[in-house]
């Protein structure tokens, strides 16, 4: 079996609470093309629709900013996603924020609505709040509640119109009803910024998170072979890797939440290219590149390129 790569670019940033992510990964482009690469035009390359048209609109919910839009790029990555699975084509989806990747992960169930999905998920933040839960309404931070079809009414502290538990329902259902994700089969790797809501539920569900500081009392090796391990019953694995899960003071400031004490640039390759040999991987996602807040000029976006062509390297030198 054969890896054939394509691109999937997501240029969606209306879940984020800052503006810019959309231009992250054109910023990554422009790494490539600094550096004479061939990359982008190596691999056939897709656009996802998008909905940032209304981030010139008044907002018409305070506890899921956009969700009327947030639906409809939920649908157009979860199609495409689903399309090329079923056409034994792997996606590489280089993505803005990171809201929409719940919409990935119902991609891939919808084409593999019986297979067993395990999630690695490489971000500072747990991304495990609800319209219900949420202290800023940004839904960059629910992706993963959507994909375990959760509300947390147990930490209830927003009410909710109709319209937006309507449209709430819509995002947890699309690609499949029900949960695509099992908690058991959900890996957190570098989450370090949660709310009471979010830790809540980790501690209820029984949530992995291999933190920083267990990487390196265990050693990234160990932590990997737990990961592997753990999703050792999963049919298929997703890895989604954040940017703001490694140091902003080892790369750059250049993403809309960034938290100290991550990931060194050397340990998240290490992750990546690790998982990228795993037979089960049949996707990968890289988000929150944010030029426009990038005090080091693009740095961010050429850390972000520099992982990108080694995980790829790995992606396609297991079956050259």
């Amino acid at each position: 079996m054969k890896r054939n790569i394509e691109i999937l670019i997501n240029k969606s940033e209306i879940t984020a609470g800052t503006r810019g992510s959309s231009l992250g990964p054109e910023a990554i482009m422009s790494v490539a093309r600094a550096n004479n690469s061939s990359f982008f035009s190596e691999y056939p390359m897709h656009y996802v629709k998008h909905m940032n048209h209304l981030l010139d609109e008044v907002r018409k919910y305070k506890y899921s900013k956009r969700i009327e839009g947030l639906v409809e790029v939920f649908k157009s990555v979860g199609e495409q996603v689903n399309y090329l699975l079923r056409n034994q084509r792997f996606p590489l989806i280089i993505a803005a924020d990171h809201g929409s990747a719940g919409g990935t992960i119902a991609g891939i169930k919808a084409a593999n609505p019986e297979k067993r999905i395990g999630v690695i998920w490489i971000d500072a933040h747990g991304d495990l709040h609800t319209p219900y839960t949420t202290p800023s309404g940004n839904m960059h931070g629910m992706p993963l509640a959507t994909a375990l079809n959760i509300d947390n009414l147990e930490c209830q502290i927003n009410t909710i119109s109709t319209e937006e538990i309507d449209y709430w329902n819509k995002l947890k259902s699309i690609g499949v009803s029900g949960a695509k994700v099992s908690p058991e089969d959900l890996v957190f790797i570098a989450v370090r910024d949660t709310e009471s809501p979010e830790d809540q539920l980790i501690n209820r569900l029984n949530i992995t998170n291999h933190t920083v500081d267990a990487i390196r009392e265990k050693g990234r090796e160990c932590i990997f072979e737990e990961t592997v391990d753990q999703l050792k019953d999963c049919d298929l694995i997703y890895v989604s890797f954040d940017v703001d899960s490694m140091d902003p003071e080892l790369t750059s400031h250049g993403t809309g939440t960034p938290v100290p004490n991550g990931l060194m640039p050397e340990e998240a390759k290490y992750f990546l290219t690790e998982f990228a040999k795993l037979d089960k991987v049949i996707c990968m996602e890289f988000v929150e590149v944010n030029p426009c807040l990038d005090e080091k000029s693009n740095r961010m976006a050429e850390v972000t390129f520099d992982l990108l062509e080694a995980t790829t390297a790995e992606l396609k030198g297991k079956w050259s």
